[in-house]
């Protein structure tokens, strides 16, 4: 339905709404239910399994951070599958993966369910079906509304496990004693290591929560900081109460009763939190229970319903589920995914559930592990993650070894359900996808290497999202304004390579190099020159060796300098009036893309070469430029407020600490004040700072 259903999602997530999210999507069926049917396969050592499954979450995690980091977009795992091994395999880990939280979600509200008739005599399924329908239209009215019941539902669960394991352990060195928990957990392993393995496998899908993030990166404020570090800390808070946790009902409660519990955790409290008035103890388990519950079937229907969207966005699903409505939330998709997730709470049960759900979810981690070897080996130099895994590919070959192995001990029967699953989705490509798609994946960057075939538009892809998250703190661009040479011709040097030779020379003379080797440097095609061509405008860029930081030089010609260009195969010439010329270290092409991107952000201003054109000096040029909630220009005169600044030193200013006079207009002169420098009456000076410092000033003195 035209741009707006095409819009982007809104950036509202911080990094307390990824904890919670990723947090609250493990504490539900995982800690609530799975403990007895666990216990089952490994006896008294299945609080190791949750122990080593969380461990071996690491690889993955790290994997998914850094390809999170690199690649914002909604659809997390199939989007990495598909962009890096290409969309055949894109397909099935989408399919895949949906699959996977889709059957998690309804195993959590058939769980809230359970739980539900502790209390209220109501059957489980309609409770299940009612919740549901609840989730869908808070997700549907927006990512942050839902975030925010999430983030309550987080804290309460915390807050009353960790009492529950308080008390637990106290019973359990008190009135338990030494000898009975020795009893308890002799032998550890009765069915030997086989089954602790077959155990970690089994309990894995407690932990994908934890890849949840990733499905709403689109959505995340500063996700090159946000995301990796909301991982980290889920996965510590969730290994310890998973493990302690387990550990308490293990010692607690009898070995036959465990295996058939479906709500071990209230029985457990019930053994020790007696002392509490009446049944307020497993009243409070139970709203502990509903809490993770909820915020997991939340999740849940929150971060599946981005993987229709991001399949639909690549035309691999029709278009309708790619529609994001007035709140910014993709709602045809969240309706169809309640839907599916209603579907399987009438059909299927537990069991059933937790072994191919947690199959499915190995089989997209080996996936994942295996496309950031694949980005890293392409070499794409808009591959530009904020967090790199470590130890890379060690960690990687590590992780899919492992998830092999695992997956091969869940057994034949969740094989060959997850082996249909993948079936149909390679059936439903052929069908539909491979005629609705033109691209392929990293993998073909990797290939290219070898003298094979490469997707340019993989590339073009890379730099728009790269666009998006914009610069990152450490980049130099602020500076790089302030500090650029502008030189405005208006009647002379209207030949394009005598413009290029003078230039070149002016920075030979600042980096003392060869002035010819800069000018060859500029005259080399970039691969992504074409992404940055604009009417009447032109960036050249170079990355040189041995250069210390990047300097721009900006010349405006009014009456213009002819150039030839080349845009999509077509030769034509333009008659140039802004140039743009950046060298950069060659050492950090990266942050070279990112500069470049930046500055093509301000060639797609409205009127930008109209305006540039209508600066008188080098201050409004670079006022034009740095224009944004970092900047402000203050006028003094006595009768403004900025006036108190008349006759004080630029250094002795009253402004917010994280601000800085840079650029100062007096009379017709451009000046950088120093420290000393005395301010006048009838001084423009630019301060750049924080946006809320900016701000602070703006409201003081405009």
């Amino acid at each position: 339905m035209g741009k707006a259903n095409q819009a982007k999602l809104k950036k509202s997530l911080g990094l307390f709404d990824l904890f919670a999210i990723s947090t609250g999507a493990m504490f539900s069926s995982g800690f609530f239910l799975l403990p007895g049917l666990a216990y089952a396969q490994a006896g008294p050592s299945v609080f190791l399994a949750y122990l080593l499954s969380g461990l071996l979450m690491v690889p993955a995690m790290f994997s998914i951070a850094e390809l999170a980091t690199a690649l914002p977009r909604a659809g997390g795992s199939y989007y990495f599958i598909d962009r890096s091994l290409g969309p055949m395999a894109g397909n099935l880990g989408g399919f895949g993966v949906y699959t996977s939280l889709v059957l998690k979600t309804s195993f959590t509200l058939v769980g809230l369910g359970a739980y539900t008739s502790l209390f209220l005599d109501l059957p489980i399924k309609v409770v299940a079906l009612s919740l549901t329908l609840v989730f869908m239209l808070l997700n549907i009215f927006g990512a942050k509304q839902s975030s925010g019941l999430q983030k309550m539902l987080v804290v309460t669960l915390i807050v009353v496990l960790t009492f529950f394991m308080a008390q637990g352990f106290i019973y359990i060195f008190g009135d338990m004693g030494a000898a009975k928990l020795r009893d308890t957990y002799t032998p550890l392993l009765p069915f030997g290591p086989m089954g602790l393995l077959t155990t970690i496998g089994f309990v894995f899908i407690s932990y994908a929560g934890l890849t949840k993030i990733e499905s709403v990166a689109e959505e995340v404020k500063n996700p090159e900081r946000n995301i990796p570090l909301g991982m980290i800390l889920s996965l510590l808070v969730t290994m310890a109460i998973y493990t302690l946790g387990v550990f308490v009902v293990v010692a607690v409660l009898d070995s036959a009763a465990l295996k058939e519990d479906m709500t071990p955790i209230a029985t457990a409290g019930e053994a020790f939190m007696g002392w509490l008035p009446g049944q307020s103890g497993l009243l409070l388990l139970v709203i502990a229970a509903f809490a993770a519950f909820a915020s997991t079937g939340n999740a849940g229907i929150m971060s599946a319903s981005r993987y229709p969207l991001a399949m639909s966005r690549d035309r691999l699903l029709p278009p309708v589920f790619s529609r994001v409505n007035r709140f910014y939330t993709p709602g045809v998709s969240i309706i169809a995914t309640s839907a599916i997730v209603a579907f399987f709470i009438l059909v299927l049960t537990a069991d059933e559930i937790a072994k191919m759900a947690s199959t499915v979810h190995l089989v997209i981690m080996l996936l994942v592990n295996v496309s950031v070897i694949v980005m890293r080996n392409s070499k794409i130099p808009s591959y530009d993650p904020g967090f790199r895994s470590p130890l890379f590919p060690y960690i990687q070959y590590f992780g899919i070894a492992v998830y092999g192995i695992l997956i091969i001990y869940m057994g034949a029967f969740p094989l060959l359900l997850c082996a249909g699953v993948f079936l149909l989705a390679h059936l439903w490509y052929r069908w539909y996808g491979r005629k609705n798609t033109r691209r392929e994946g990293a993998i073909f960057h990797w290939f290219a290497r070898m003298g094979k075939y490469q997707d340019p538009g993989l590339e073009w892809e890379f730099i728009e999202l790269l666009k998006e998250k914009g610069l990152r703190e450490d980049d130099p661009f602020d500076h790089l304004i302030i500090e650029t040479d502008i030189l405005i011709k208006n009647r002379f040097l209207d030949n394009y390579s005598k413009l290029l030779t003078q230039v070149s020379k002016s920075f030979s003379k600042e980096l003392e190099k060869d002035p010819e080797e800069i000018e060859t440097a500029f005259r080399q095609k970039s691969p992504i020159d074409p992404s940055l061509l604009y009417p009447n405008v032109s960036l050249l860029h170079a990355e040189l060796d041995h250069i210390q930081r990047p300097k721009l030089k900006i010349v405006l010609s009014r009456k213009g300098i002819k150039r030839d260009v080349e845009k999509g195969g077509i030769r034509s010439t333009d008659t140039i009036h802004v140039f743009f010329f950046l060298v950069s270290p060659a050492g950090d092409q990266r942050q070279h893309l990112r500069l470049l991107v930046r500055i093509s952000d301000i060639l797609e201003r409205k009127n930008f070469v109209e305006k540039m054109l209508e600066c008188q000096d080098e201050q409004q040029v670079k006022e034009y430029l740095l224009h944004n909630d970092r900047y402000v220009s203050l006028d003094l005169a006595s009768d403004s407020p900025a006036g108190e600044f008349i006759g004080k030193k630029a250094g002795e200013l009253d402004l917010p600490p994280d601000t800085l006079p840079v650029l100062m207009r007096r009379k017709n002169k451009v000046l950088t004040p120093g420290r000393n420098t005395i301010l006048k009456e009838g001084d423009s000076l630019t301060i750049i700072g924080s946006p809320k410092s900016i701000d602070q000033l703006y409201k003081k003195y405009k």
